[in-house]
Order: C-alpha cells, then structure tokens, then sequence
C-alpha cells in the first residue's frame, strides 16, 4: 500500500514535471537557444523529481551550478563589454567633434561626393549627421551653405 502511494505522489510529480519541461520547451524553441533561467529551472525540475530513495550523485549537483554559474557571469561579461564599447565610441565621436570644432571660421577647400568638383568656403558650424561629424560652410563669393562630410576635405587654411 505505501509503494501505491510512492508511485502515485512520484507520478503526479512526474506530471508536473512534464508540463514545466513542456512549457521549457515551448518557450526555447520560440527563442531558439537556453537562456539562464530556463536552465535553473530545469535544475531545480530535475532536483524535485528525483527519486527520494535514489538521490541523484552529489557531484552531478555541484557540476551543474558550476555550469550555471559559469553561463551567468559570461552572460555578465558580455553585457559589460557591450557597455564599455558603447562608452568608447561615444567618447571617440566627442574627442572627434571637440577637434573638428577648432575648425570654425578657417577656410576650407572639398570635394564634392564624386571627387570632381572642388569648392572653397568659410566654416560655420560642425553637426553631427548620424555618428559622422560635418561641416557647415558658405561658399567664398556666393554665401550659399554646404553641408561637407569630414572626409571630403582637401585642404585647411
């Protein structure tokens, strides 16, 4: 009569179990990959279902939050470097301005996109067109603006 009752709480454990790794399942195949927490609940499934009179090794246990652990401070460092990129590059476009802005009111020759036609003009201002840094210049003798990209000048004066 108790192994009845053995197998019946095992079995309605074991139904729980399967709708949770179901409902796992589901939500991974939508994402395409494991994420952390769907690996901590598989382990905490796999700890509430082992057999009470055969647990599962010890060292099994320790191995799989080692892995865990390891999952989770990678996925840390990887959230960290993005950040510091991003700082860099945001400090890089600043340095790249700051300098491009001693620029204003210096004469400066370009091309135009092709590299055929040359014009010359005073700079007014310095923008920032996306993450590129441009000038606005009035063109010597005319007044009319130009927007130039930084790499499109030949000559400073």
């Amino acid at each position: 009569m108790a192994t009845t009752i053995d197998n019946t709480a095992l079995n309605t454990v074991n139904g729980v179990a399967a709708s949770s790794a179901t409902k796992s399942t589901k939500s991974t195949t939508a994402g395409g990959t494991l994420d952390k927490d769907t690996f901590l609940q598989l382990l905490v499934t796999q700890m509430g279902n082992q057999d009470p009179l055969n647990p599962q090794d010890n060292s099994e246990q320790i191995a799989q939050l080692a892995q865990f652990s390891s999952l989770e401070q990678m996925t840390n460092m990887v959230t960290a470097i993005t950040k510091v990129g991003a700082l860099v590059q945001n400090m890089d476009t600043s340095v790249l301005v700051g300098q491009v802005s001693s620029m204003i009111g210096k004469t400066v020759t370009w091309t135009d996109d092709a590299g055929k036609t040359s014009s010359t003009g005073i700079v007014q201002s310095v923008s920032l067109a996306g993450s590129v840094p441009t000038i606005l210049t009035k063109v010597t003798g005319d007044d009319t603006e130009h927007e130039v990209a930084i790499g499109n000048i030949t000559k400073i004066s």
